[in-house]
């Protein structure tokens, strides 16, 4: 999923694991202020959860008005199934949590198709964005390795909130090292839906197409379903869905709550 939010930041690698400090560096001269995001894990040890088990974190006040703005965007998606719940919600701000927000999107996967679930969440990143933004962005970040590292430095602090704790790693890039990697622990989207089709169909395949096609900058995706960290790739360009490994995966049987355990693939991810 995508969250822009133009603001002046400075940004500074591997900001995963911090509170809300403040960091001064500077010459006889000048000093730069560089200001953290605060970490909310909750977990004795400060890092994700073990496999299996769900992280704790304690969201603050930006947290929850980007978990209640997408949810309402969602919401006009979802299945009627819990549309008593959806009119209590209606009533007032910040009556979304994250668990709420996971349930708006298993209502909205309700139903539809694989693509039809891809373009839900492509209209709903549309509807966050003022008119022309995808042109702006395009000339703002034409697909070159300073606009993928830009990128990837924006992606750590603005999307710590959906998917938890991440670094900026080194890639490789059509033969050329750069910094444009995100390695996203263990994704919060993923362990609270424990949904591989959630995974693919909601966040993965329309993030890296809202990137690629609306923005003109290429993204691709890697989840790595065995321990839930994913790899995010700026200005790699995404193999179609056919020769992606993320089509032939199985469902987690023990966690979702919708899987099919005799299926050999997620069912999510056939139609």
């Amino acid at each position: 999923m995508v969250v822009l939010n133009f603001q002046p930041v400075q940004f500074r690698a591997n900001i995963a694991h911090c509170s809300g400090q403040r960091h001064e560096n500077g010459s006889r001269n000048k000093r730069m202020v560089i200001f953290r995001p605060r970490c909310r894990i909750t977990e004795p040890t400060g890092v994700p959860a073990p496999m299996g088990q769900k992280t704790k974190y304690k969201d603050g006040f930006f947290e929850m008005i980007f978990m209640n703005l997408f949810a309402r965007k969602m919401e006009k998606f979802a299945s009627s199934s819990a549309s008593k719940k959806k009119q209590e919600k209606d009533d007032g701000w910040f009556n979304y949590d994250y668990e709420s927000f996971v349930d708006v999107s298993k209502r909205v996967m309700q139903g539809r198709s694989r693509p039809q679930q891809q373009e839900v969440v492509r209209k709903v990143l549309l509807s966050m964005l003022p008119p022309g933004a995808p042109a702006q962005f395009r000339k703002l970040f034409p697909p070159t390795k300073w606009a993928a590292e830009f990128n990837a430095a924006l992606t750590v602090p603005f999307f710590h909130w959906l998917v938890g704790p991440s670094e900026v790693i080194e890639v490789e890039v059509n033969g050329v090292k750069q910094r444009s990697g995100v390695l996203i622990k263990k994704c919060r989207y993923l362990e609270n839906s424990g949904c591989v089709g959630m995974c693919v169909n909601m966040c993965k395949i329309p993030t890296q197409d809202f990137f690629t096609s609306e923005f003109g900058l290429p993204l691709t995706m890697n989840p790595k379903f065995e321990d839930m960290s994913c790899e995010m790739v700026y200005g790699q360009v995404p193999p179609p869905f056919e020769e992606d490994e993320v089509s032939k995966q199985a469902c987690y049987k023990d966690l979702c709550s919708m899987a099919n355990p005799s299926a050999n693939l997620c069912p999510k991810l056939l139609s």
